[in-house]
């Protein structure tokens, strides 16, 4: 299937498509933006930056607190963030670099400040404290949510939510895309004991709503409903890899979001 742009809206209108063509549509939509050229506008070129796999997995997790919002600016204030943890995020925590920050009012995203920060690396300092890898949260019988879940609690912060809340956690289903997808494209891999195909898609307002062009049925709000819904339909089309039409929806929706919305 060719795609262009002019057809496609037409296609995701027909609530008639069945699973055969949605699957040759994202992945030709995943083909087209799943490209190494989109590291050098998406945060996760801060990560791919290290080799240590807790310099990594540290990077990932601050990046993504703070992917909300224009893509550029982002990077713009990952690039600053990752100025101030130095040439080693593992050392930085480590090291107690960062206690300094525990009553600092300085910006660094939106709403996200030196004191946020703080609370985080507290709490990362007392996990690699007795742990070698953010993974073995994350690889309990308990499963994804409950690694998720305890994720939040250690980071101790608003910008890291739980799923207990009902929240898609969309930044750090974000950040384990990154770290166990190994696509060998844009997504790292460097984790090796979670299976792809137990993630959960980041849900933003670009994949929800592209996806629910494809999906009439699908709850109407941003919650964890809708992710886990979205991907049991992605994992219908690619069961052990749903989440690498992230690419496609995303992509998708974030070049084309005007015509979207009319």
């Amino acid at each position: 299937m060719t795609v262009k742009i002019e057809i496609l809206a037409g296609l995701l209108d027909n609530w008639y498509l069945c699973n055969m063509q949605i699957k040759d549509l994202l992945e030709e939509l995943t083909e087209k933006y799943n490209v190494r050229s989109f590291i050098e506008t998406d945060p996760i070129q801060f990560p791919r930056r290290f080799t240590l796999l807790q310099d990594v997995e540290i990077s990932a997790l601050l990046t993504s607190v703070i992917t909300w919002g224009r893509r550029d600016i982002v990077c713009r204030d990952a690039d600053r963030l990752h100025q101030l943890l130095g040439e080693s995020p593992y050392g930085y925590i480590m090291s107690c670099r960062w206690s300094a920050l525990e009553d600092s009012a300085r910006n660094i995203h939106r709403t996200f400040f030196e004191r946020d920060l703080w609370n985080i690396c507290k709490g990362l300092y007392s996990y690699y404290s007795s742990h070698e890898s953010l993974e073995e949260l994350f690889i309990s019988e308990s499963g994804l949510l409950e690694g998720l879940n305890q994720l939040s609690a250690l980071a101790n912060t608003k910008h890291i939510s739980s799923p207990q809340t009902q929240s898609p956690c969309k930044r750090t289903n974000l950040m384990l895309r990154w770290l166990v997808r190994n696509d060998g494209i844009v997504d790292m891999g460097v984790w090796k004991h979670v299976s792809p195909s137990a993630l959960i898609i980041p849900l933003d307002v670009h994949v929800g709503r592209v996806s629910r062009m494809i999906w009439d049925d699908l709850p109407r709000t941003e919650r964890l409903k809708t992710a886990l819904a979205i991907t049991n339909y992605l994992a219908k089309l690619c069961p052990q890899d749903p989440c690498k039409y992230d690419f496609a929806l995303f992509g998708f929706g974030e070049e084309h979001g005007k015509l979207l919305r009319r």
